[in-house]
């Protein structure tokens, strides 16, 4: 970890390199009026809307919804089974049926689904608005850098793992917020326009309506991962003939949270970020073609105990598409189960950095407790 100080705040960086860019939004951030302490960028930094991802920053009341970001919950969970090995035959027929089972891309269910979760609601207009269709997006399991994968633990075990979010309610509410908090701003110019880091003060109704809308999103979004893993876990039964389950854990890395930190109580925006308290189970995935980690807390309180969310870009979506070889995309999943990459090339493992030296430079944050191998991917 290495220390700069270019804003009002310093900034503890533990990535190796940073683009200029990204550099900039945490130079941003560290310049907030409501910024407290310090900024913390995570090894796989790469650039965001507003607020680089792999972020980490604190506020002192005020919610900042493009320190969130749109897809407000996105995580991860993975569920460690008790069969300890698996043929390739029998990940095509898991990965078969599940993409027949589970909605993936912009598909959602044709039929509203259960949650008693719908009930508790809270009543503010976008959830309101939103509501009869996030009946019909619970379940499924997005696009881009969503997936669901069949993973070989380097503990015997075979393990499941699902990378989702809050769907298209998750992005109306974050959408909708952060027009609001630019609206705001522009009246009482808490934020210069052009970080791009539009605040809500919590003292006024709308920030304190972020917040409830932002924490419905976050209950959504682990449900929405709850049932895709239980129905991955049933298909997996069918194929393999397992019967027990071992642990699940469940993560969310776009989100932000009351905690208290150098003796005060703050709240926390982690962006591509997750918590990493001390002894506390987590999960780093790599790419869709690479290792993954089980991972236990160190609680560092330099990161705000946070640690990375994943590997982190080394290029756009749109340089992806451009600067990736389709022929080398493919090689890159060699091994693995994977119906191929077709047209889109932003999430092909090349677009992403080495999970081993994010891991690398992030030992004072976190523990590898199992590291995942991939056997089998359906991709969102």
């Amino acid at each position: 970890m290495r220390t700069i100080h270019e804003g009002k705040l310093p900034i503890k960086l533990w990535a190796a390199e940073i683009e200029a860019e990204a550099l900039q939004q945490a130079i941003n951030l560290a310049n907030l009026p409501f910024a407290y302490m310090h900024i913390a960028i995570m090894p796989d930094v790469h650039k965001g809307f507003g607020m680089p991802i792999g972020g980490v920053f604190a506020a002192e009341e005020a919610l900042v919804p493009n320190a969130v970001g749109v897809d407000i919950g996105c995580g991860v969970v993975a569920l460690q089974t008790d069969s300890r090995e698996i043929t390739a035959g029998q990940i095509k027929s898991v990965l078969q049926a599940a993409g027949e089972a589970i909605p993936v891309g912009f598909k959602h269910n044709s039929k509203p689904q259960p949650w008693d979760g719908f009930s508790g609601a809270p009543d503010i207009a976008i959830i309101r608005q939103e509501l009869n269709s996030a009946r019909k997006q619970i379940s499924s399991l997005g696009s881009g850098n969503h997936f669901a994968s069949i993973e070989q633990g380097d503990d015997g075990r075979v393990w499941l793992m699902v990378h989702s979010g809050s769907r298209n309610l998750g992005l109306k509410v974050a959408s909708y917020y952060n027009s609001l908090a630019r609206q705001l701003n522009h009246s009482l110019k808490i934020v210069p326009p052009e970080y791009d880091l539009a605040a809500l003060p919590l003292e006024l109704p709308p920030g304190r309506e972020y917040w409830a809308a932002m924490n419905f999103c976050l209950e959504f979004a682990r449900e929405n991962r709850r049932l895709i893993i239980e129905k991955l876990y049933h298909l997996f039964c069918k194929v393999t003939g397992s019967k027990n389950r071992g642990c699940l854990i469940d993560i969310h890395h776009n989100y932000a949270a009351l905690e208290e930190h150098f003796g005060k109580k703050v709240y926390v925006h982690r962006k591509g970020a997750t918590r990493a308290e001390a002894k506390q189970q987590g999960i780093i995935p790599g790419s869709m073609g690479t290792n993954s980690y089980i991972t236990e807390g160190l609680g560092n309180p330099a990161s705000f105990r946070s640690c990375s969310h994943g590997a982190g870009r080394i290029m756009s979506r749109t340089a992806a598409n451009k600067l990736i070889d389709p022929e080398a995309a493919n090689r890159s999943m060699q091994g693995i189960v994977f119906n191929g990459f077709k047209g889109d090339l932003s999430e092909a493992p090349p677009a992403y950095k080495n999970i081993e030296q994010v891991m690398e430079h992030q030992k004072d944050l976190v523990s590898p407790a199992v590291k995942l191998k991939p056997l089998g991917v359906l991709k969102g």
